[in-house]
């Protein structure tokens, strides 16, 4: 987005994977994911060098954008040291930085006095704002809202209003689609009970990587359920519109962080889901729910249990579903992808360009 509005980019950042990078980066050191306790052991390591590893070229950088708390400390001291402009990006908060044991206190007035250097917040959800920020009271800085949408495809589309081969409204079952990042137990959980409590009036594809550190029984679970069929990986974006249109409706309910991260975010699935036509399922509660309510297009699970998931699915009959699916079809793509009329307003905003209740208004919108 950055760089379609108009920047010239320099990353820099810790590692966690293996293999070549897909562009010149500056490596500040290697993390481990979940391991709070080894993150910030090798951010104390890299904060006293960071003016060193990464030195300024072409007269410096103006802006440092700073992609969550660890990068936000890095960031302030390399922003001091080259007298650049300092962006904080929300995109998720850490467990540890919720409730009010001391640890959760001391990380967020941390981060509080980091924030009161910073000229504007980005977030990739509304709620990140009212749940978290304005909750804990956090420094009141300008926000900028910048959903996590895919980028605008070359060749304009809209999405399709087709129903799904062999699915429910061709007098089979109800296809349903979990894709992505595979992590919610709750979810594995609830559908392998649904689908088995009613024998063939469910079908349910999953797609993507299992995280097996969370599911060690994933494999297991599908293998022994004929209703549920793993698919493995899938090339993303390519694929897209094509695994979305074997699908009655996309699964978009997460638990993995419930009362948390859950709740709060808006998941790229569901931008991608609706551009393909899927209809979303969400949960009661949730900020995706509230954005699909006020879109009127998905179906929504009334409470997080198997039971709720159960009426959910069952009330959905071809009718039914053929008028949601409509109502995925008429969503405006500006809803659904990001432009370059958006990607220069990033720019701009995280440059300092207009003032400061312009940029605030973007996260109500």
């Amino acid at each position: 987005m950055l760089r379609q509005g108009g920047a010239q980019v320099r990353v820099a950042g810790f590692r966690r994977g293996q293999g070549a990078l897909p562009e010149p980066t500056t490596v500040l050191g290697r993390t481990s994911n979940g391991r709070m306790i080894q993150r910030v052991r090798a951010i104390a390591e890299a904060w006293p060098r960071i003016a060193r590893l990464v030195p300024p070229q072409d007269g410096g950088p103006e802006v440092i954008l700073a992609r969550n708390l660890e990068m936000l400390a890095l960031g302030a001291r390399l922003a001091r040291a080259l007298g650049a402009r300092l962006v904080y990006e929300l995109l998720d908060i850490h467990g540890m930085m919720l409730g009010q044991g001391m640890p959760a206190r001391i990380l967020r007035r941390v981060e509080a006095g980091l924030m009161a250097r910073t000229s504007l917040v980005v977030l990739s959800s509304p709620a990140f704002q009212t749940r978290y920020l304005r909750h804990f009271k956090q420094p009141d800085v300008p926000v900028l809202l910048v959903e996590n949408k895919p980028f605008a495809r070359p060749v304009p589309s809209s999405p399709q209003a087709v129903p799904a081969p062999g699915g429910a409204e061709q007098g089979g079952p109800l296809i349903v689609g979990w894709f992505g990042m595979l992590r919610c137990r709750w979810s594995l959980q609830v559908l392998d009970q649904v689908t088995r409590a009613q024998p063939g009036r469910f079908r349910v594809i999953l797609r993507g990587r299992p995280a097996l550190d969370v599911m060690e029984d994933f494999h297991a679970v599908v293998d022994a359920n004929p209703d549920l069929s793993f698919m493995g990986a899938y090339d993303w974006p390519n694929d897209l519109p094509k695994i979305y249109a074997q699908l009655d409706v996309a699964w978009l309910i997460d638990r993995y962080q419930a009362g948390q991260n859950s709740d709060w975010l808006l998941p790229n699935r569901l931008y991608e889901g609706c551009l393909n036509g899927a209809v979303p399922v969400v949960l009661d509660g949730t900020e995706v729910a509230r954005r699909v309510a006020a879109w009127g297009c998905g179906v929504t699970v009334a409470a997080p249990d198997a039971a709720a998931v159960a009426a959910a699915l069952s009330a959905i009959d071809p009718a039914g579903l053929a008028a949601r699916r409509a109502a995925v079809a008429a969503l405006p793509r500006a809803a659904l992808e990001m432009d370059e009329v958006e990607c220069r307003h990033l720019t701009a905003a995280i440059c300092g360009a207009g003032d400061a209740a312009s940029v605030a208004s973007a996260a109500a919108a």
